[in-house]
């Protein structure tokens, strides 16, 4: 009798590999999403300033797959019944890919969940969308690539907004000389204000609270410093990480619960030699695909690899719609002094983000 495959989130990771086991098995599979859209993540920034995306039903990216597609929310799972707990009811599984992804942690500043505003889902954005109307000064707390893209497409797209970037790290620490120097320069000539190796403190309606003390005036926050994942994994009593994340082996599969694997933003995944793998697209998709391959091989009586091979490439960083940076980097994600600035770059980042979303119509694709 076939296994029945459940796989809980539709985000990057996890549309592609209900699609790929589909595929790739003779497994029932199921999909759980909360909406019964795909969400470009890597575009709300650019939605929230005003731009248009694309309409993503699932349903259509599904269709001929035979992947069943239920729209609710995952409420809890029980690992020893094999069954997920939905709002509106219940399903039972032999296999549980787990791919819920990431929110913006809003939890760890007095303030924040109250007053701030992110851009890691489409109500997220859709909320900020509408404090923007009223908006003339805004204030993007995080200097890592959320951040870093959110204020370039305010200062671009909204030349009336005076835009500032606070991160308790060094503006652009990440990247090599080279693209300091050139996000430097874009930043000045957008008008981006940078205050670096600040803290904030707390979030209050009328702005931002650092450890220097100082007040900074802002009539709307955008939260992008750090990521938090949903409580699922650890109220099921799988084995997690500090942060939450499943704890998976080289197949992405649960070290507690082999039946379960976990992929995406809410899996802690290491290389073969102990890297930790960074939360991105360019992390989830080709993992997606090793792990509906493991549990392929698995579910044919195979032995899957026995190593998780993993290499970076590079860093796509948008600076608007006219600029953008790409920071090639090592095997380990470590900066090369290579860049590509400019139109180029921009023309670059938008191929790639338009390939993340061929990937899912085509998750067989090459994807590392």
């Amino acid at each position: 009798m076939a296994e029945h495959i459940v796989v809980v989130g539709a985000g990057y990771a996890g549309l592609a590999a209900a699609k790929l086991a589909a595929r790739w098995t003779d497994s029932k599979v199921t999909l759980v999403n909360a909406r019964d859209r795909f969400v470009e993540r890597v575009r709300l920034h650019q939605f929230a300033v005003g731009q248009q995306l694309r309409d993503v039903p699932l349903a259509a990216v599904l269709k001929g797959t035979g992947v069943e597609l239920v729209v609710d929310r995952v409420t809890g799972i029980d690992p020893d019944a094999r069954k997920v707990q939905l709002a509106n009811g219940a399903l039972t599984y032999d296999r549980l890919i787990y791919a819920l992804g990431s929110q913006a942690d809003l939890g760890g500043v007095p303030g924040a969940a109250e007053h701030a505003h992110a851009v890691s889902t489409q109500e997220d954005a859709e909320e900020l969308a509408a404090a923007l109307r009223t908006a003339r000064t805004v204030a993007v707390t995080g200097g890592g690539l959320t951040g870093i893209e959110a204020a370039a497409e305010l200062a671009e797209s909204r030349p009336d907004l005076d835009v500032l970037l606070v991160t308790a790290g060094g503006f652009g620490e990440a990247l090599s000389d080279k693209g300091r120097r050139h996000l430097v320069k874009v930043f000045a000539r957008l008008g981006v204000e940078v205050r670096d190796h600040v803290r904030v403190t707390e979030v209050r309606a009328d702005g931002l609270v650092l450890d220097t003390g100082d007040l900074v005036a802002a009539d709307t926050v955008v939260w992008t410093a750090g990521f938090a994942v949903p409580d699922l994994a650890a109220r099921a009593g799988f084995a997690v990480d500090g942060r939450g994340r499943m704890l998976v082996d080289h197949t992405l599969t649960s070290t507690s619960h082999p039946e379960v694997q976990g992929i995406g933003d809410a899996a802690a995944m290491k290389r073969h030699d102990g890297l930790e793998l960074r939360m991105a697209c360019a992390t989830g998709l080709p993992t997606a695909q090793k792990a509906v391959r493991a549990l392929a091989k698995r579910l044919g009586g195979g032995v899957p690899a026995d190593r998780l091979d993993f290499r970076y490439l590079n860093q796509c960083i948008s600076l608007g719609r006219r600029d953008g940076l790409i920071q090639f980097v090592n095997a380990d994600d470590s900066p090369k002094e290579r860049v590509l600035t400019g139109r180029p770059a921009a023309r670059y980042k938008e191929l790639v983000v338009r390939a993340a979303l061929m990937f899912q119509r085509h998750p067989t694709m090459p994807a590392g």
